[in-house]
């Protein structure tokens, strides 16, 4: 049996697949931009930054953090040709509200006394150093060119606006 959600996001996918016309635009990103962001859903990089579909690669995860996409730029860079990379962190985010032990100790408890203490979620708890901790991760990486440019933003989801963090 479908949810209701599987029901509505399949009926929008054809929708939007009836008049779909990207299907021949090339493997590696038109802009040569790779955008390491956080999964929150109030956060869309491609509308935020007026992208379209092949502009860019858009790795997200929780946090927006570069040791987690470490893998995706590497790739994005090495073989896909990317040339630049923006870290996109924003206010009011999950991340702010929590530390590894915090976590650890909810993960025990509803695991059956799983001790999973070897993940690092990688919080932080503040906004501007963990966007400048991330552009430093990148820059001091064996697997990262150094030519490549990196540069670090702050989304405000209360105005939808980015400003650039300095380093």
């Amino acid at each position: 049996m479908s949810s209701q959600i599987i029901k509505e996001i399949t009926a929008a996918n054809d929708h939007y697949s009836a008049s779909f016309a990207n299907g021949s635009l090339p493997l590696p990103p038109a802009r040569k931009l790779a955008i390491v962001a956080c999964m929150d859903a109030r956060l869309d990089p491609a509308r935020v930054l007026g992208l379209q579909n092949g502009d860019a690669h858009v790795i997200r995860n929780a946090g927006g953090r570069s040791k987690d996409a470490l893998r995706s730029i590497i790739i994005s860079q090495q073989l896909l040709g990317t040339e630049e990379v923006l870290i996109i962190h924003h206010t009011d985010c999950g991340m702010l509200t929590f530390s590894d032990s915090q976590l650890h100790q909810i993960l025990q408890e509803r695991f059956n006394g799983n001790d999973l203490k070897d993940i690092d979620f990688l919080p932080f708890s503040h906004l501007e150093q963990s966007v400048r901790d991330d552009i430093e991760f990148l820059r001091k990486s064996k697997v990262v060119s150094p030519e490549i440019r990196i540069s670090g933003w702050i989304y405000e989801v209360e105005t939808g606006r980015i400003r650039p963090v300095s380093n």
